[in-house]
């Protein structure tokens, strides 16, 4: 019989005055009834289990007998000593397994925000940058991470954002939500409950991390320029907020930049309320209209705080990410980081810095961008002239707006019924605040037939409901 189909008998005899054969027989009775030894399961030899347990192979012999003779057990030929497999159902606990969780409804054509194309990814640069992290991993022994990719993004940010960043200040991380949650517990301190300003509309799994770490979120408006300062707290209310999240470069969903007047206003907000910056950077590289914008962070390195993440020009499934902190901030990240552990692997922080190291990752970005441009373009093309609603502009990203009269949740089950997911706009409110209807659909993903056929099924929804729409409004109209 082959030594690993033998299964480990967990057995605890009880203490008492009961011959030895007796106190082995009940605790194998109660081990098959409990179903922690399975119908079918081989048992450890006579020799084995009398070693394991310290007693002599005759008690253990006179046990399987035993065993054997009640029908637990059964001696097969060359197979050693098994459970009865006719003993299935006989378990006084149910061993039948839960039925695992119902998978997210997948539709034909999903359009879910945020999903970058990652056909072309594997390239022989790629593979070589694993294969070679994979062949000789290198330990991590910064708390702040690889040393490498640390320089390494911190020369990506120099290249693609305009940020001259220090590598001392690269913090890396597990991606855009970890990045931002290890941020709030060192800026709490483990204990100070922070209050958080975040944009309304925006986007919506980094807003759900403060609440998840016991902190309070405000909403700040927002418009199709983006964050607008004018509606930050002043006073003594400002002072109440310790941190907002914005996305200055590619506001989530409007698609609206920060323009120099409303940085140079944010900046000087934060400065007087004593408040950190949180810029989220995401898919701020993607532009389609003029060259990617500075980073806020470029302009103010003392109370802004970059959060970046492959996600948007590699792949979300990489789960790596960057901060890039103040100076006053570095040995308090460290100090964490100590206690907590690194969160990303050392064979990932490798590969990912020998992929940077070879330029790939620019490559790559332009190249990715023409083929998104031109996604874009079809976007416009097809959505872009629907009676009765409208396209917000698409400068840059991955996703794109289109608002229209009537009810959003209709228009979103009509697309689903036809195989297209998209997401209704009112996702992205974190309050009930009256907003206007509308979708939100990522055109990144998927190749330009299959977009071009969503596209056409999404304007025969939208066309058929705004006219509808105004039918039913017309009419409420006449005397």
């Amino acid at each position: 019989m082959r030594p690993d189909l033998v299964v480990d008998v967990p057995l605890d005899l009880p203490q008492d005055s009961r011959p030895l054969p007796v106190r082995i027989c009940e605790g194998m009775r109660s081990l098959i009834m409990d179903g922690v030894l399975a119908p079918g399961d081989h048992l450890p030899s006579t020799r084995a289990l009398s070693a394991q347990l310290g007693v002599s192979r005759g008690t253990i012999v006179a046990s399987y007998e035993q065993l054997e003779a009640e029908g637990y057990l059964i001696a097969a030929s060359g197979s050693g000593t098994q459970v009865n497999p006719d003993l299935r159902g006989l378990h006084r606990r149910s061993t039948t397994p839960s039925p695992p969780p119902s998978p997210p409804h997948r539709y034909a054509i999903d359009l879910t925000p945020g999903a970058p194309d990652t056909a072309g990814l594997a390239t022989s640069a790629w593979r070589s940058a694993w294969q070679r992290a994979c062949v000789k991993p290198r330990k991590v022994t910064d708390p702040l991470g690889s040393p490498q990719l640390r320089h390494e993004i911190a020369e990506h940010l120099r290249q693609m954002r305009s940020l001259l960043a220090d590598p001392r200040q690269v913090v890396v991380t597990g991606g855009a939500r970890a990045g931002l949650a290890e941020l709030i517990q060192v800026l709490c301190g483990g204990s100070q409950r922070l209050t958080i300003g975040v944009e309304s509309p925006g986007y919506p799994s980094l807003r759900k991390v403060p609440p998840a770490l016991g902190h309070h979120i405000v909403g700040l408006p927002t418009d199709n320029q983006g964050l607008d300062p004018a509606g930050l707290p002043s006073g003594r209310d400002a002072r109440n907020l310790d941190a907002v999240l914005i996305t200055p470069s590619h506001q989530y969903p409007w698609g609206g930049s920060l323009s120099a007047s409303r940085r140079v206003a944010v900046i000087e907000w934060a400065e007087k309320a004593g408040c950190w910056i949180v810029e989220d950077d995401f898919d701020s590289e993607l532009r389609h209209v003029g060259a990617p914008l500075p980073a806020l962070a470029s302009l103010d390195e003392k109370r802004t705080i970059l959060l970046g993440t492959f996600s948007s020009v590699l792949t979300p499934a990489l789960g790596c990410g960057y901060l890039v902190i103040p100076p006053e901030l570095i040995h308090l990240f460290a100090e964490h980081r100590r206690a907590t552990g690194q969160p990303v692997p050392a064979i990932v922080q490798g590969a990912v810095a020998d992929y940077l190291s070879t330029g790939s990752l620019r490559r790559r970005t332009q190249k990715m961008r023409r083929v998104y441009r031109r996604r874009r373009h079809t976007v416009i093309e097809i959505l872009g002239s629907i009676p009765g609603a409208t396209l917000q502009p698409i400068d840059g990203g991955l996703h794109a707006v289109l608002l229209f009269d009537g009810s959003e949740g209709e228009v979103v089950r009509r697309c689903r019924q036809k195989g297209v997911g998209v997401t209704p706009l009112s996702t992205y409110w974190g309050s009930t605040d009256a907003h206007a209807a509308g979708i939100v659909l990522g055109f990144g993903s998927h190749d330009d037939d299959t977009l071009a056929t969503a596209l056409t099924t999404i304007a025969r929804v939208v066309a058929d409901h705004t006219r509808n729409t105004g039918l039913s409004h017309n009419s409420a109209g006449t005397p």
